[in-house]
């Protein structure tokens, strides 16, 4: 069984392992270019696939509510729909997003910068059925189980993690089963999934077939050990949670078609963008030229846990420049301009670093 991420003695500088590569062609990032979209076409969302895609049918699809309840509930999916119904736009970023660029690699799905997207989910909050459940005076979690189910860590198991009673009375968090106006396609959790806005996306359990209240904390492997901070095998680190702040920047001009490096024109050239947190608002966008720092414009933040636009015009001057950007949110975290590294390489929030030449 291989490990879940990289040790000591794996080859983590060299080119990527064939495992690595397999990991990549099942899941997907969002193409930078679609930055210019409010909100992500379902197409082209960033996609992660933990296990398999489980073969569900909405016909005959429960979902179990139980555990320290006093009224366990079994939902079908027309009971779900029946709910009071909103909409929220989120933008979700894998955990793992920028593991590609850490050195030493920690070896897992090799992410650069790509693994994000902003849709439009569509469903019911989740708290009004926990009250109809009736959660009793001593649970502390809750536990969402998909039906996605493999091994991983040497242990055969379903899918599963959990948030505390606190986090779940969030009315923003919700059972969706409806992505940017059409229902879920199978790779994004069908016929239904949980989704945390502000939560980094291995949060937002897919293909969602019990969900049950616990009186002490949940432990499983997804939990714990994996999606921690931790600086070696050994280290049980810091909970991984709510976004890093992030700003991305649209790619300028044209791309070499092998290096994606990009070429323009001598020009005024509008630099576009979007930035993120779940941490708190976006409250500033800074675009660096050749290291010197200057403040981009900000646009309206889509919805509370939606990015946010933001631009710059740059006058383009013949030769090699390098271009960067970097995000400031309402609680004063910046992204860094040094590399951060980690055991499990999550959370990797460096400011971007957009190399171009200028024709």
């Amino acid at each position: 069984m291989l490990p879940m991420y990289s040790t000591a003695s794996d080859p983590t500088d060299g080119p990527l392992t064939i495992e690595e590569l397999q990991l990549a062609t099942r899941n997907r990032g969002m193409p930078l270019e679609a930055l210019r979209y409010d909100l992500t076409p379902t197409g082209l969302h960033y996609l992660l696939i933990h296990f398999d895609i489980p073969a569900l049918d909405a016909d005959t699809f429960r979902l179990a509510i139980g555990g320290a309840v006093e009224s366990p509930l079994v939902l079908t999916l027309d009971d779900v729909r029946a709910e009071p119904r909103r909409s929220l736009p989120v933008t979700m970023e894998c955990a793992g997003n920028g593991r590609a660029r850490l050195s030493p690699r920690p070896v897992s799905q090799p992410w650069l910068n790509e693994a994000i997207g902003t849709a439009e989910w569509t469903g019911t909050s989740l708290w009004p059925l926990l009250e109809r459940a009736g959660l009793t005076p001593d649970v502390v979690e809750v536990v969402f189980t998909g039906a996605d189910r493999g091994f991983q860590g040497d242990l055969e198991q379903d899918y599963a993690r959990s948030l505390t009673v606190d986090e779940v009375r969030r009315p923003e968090v919700m059972l969706a089963d409806v992505m940017n106006g059409q229902p879920l396609q199978p790779q994004h959790g069908w016929p239904l999934r949980l989704i945390v806005p502000g939560w980094y996306g291995m949060t937002s359990v897919k293909w969602l077939r019990s969900i049950v209240a616990v009186t002490e904390p949940f432990e499983g492997y997804q939990q714990t050990p994996a999606y921690h901070y931790a600086s070696n095998a050994d280290d049980p680190g810091e909970p991984v949670t709510r976004i890093k702040p992030r700003a991305l920047m649209l790619p300028p001009g044209i791309p070499d078609f092998f290096s994606r490096h990009r070429i323009v024109d001598q020009e005024r050239v509008d630099l576009l963008g979007r930035a993120w947190s779940g941490r708190g608002s976006i409250d500033r966008v800074e675009v660096g030229v050749d290291g010197v720092w200057s403040e981009a414009i900000l646009g309206p933040a889509l919805g509370d846990f939606g990015w946010r636009r933001w631009s710059f015009a740059w006058d383009a001057s013949k030769g090699e420049h390098v271009l960067s950007s970097r995000a400031t949110d309402s609680t004063g975290t910046v992204q860094p301009t040094e590399q951060p590294w980690n055991h499990q390489g999550v959370g990797n929030n460096m400011a971007q670093i957009v190399p171009v030449t200028v024709r």
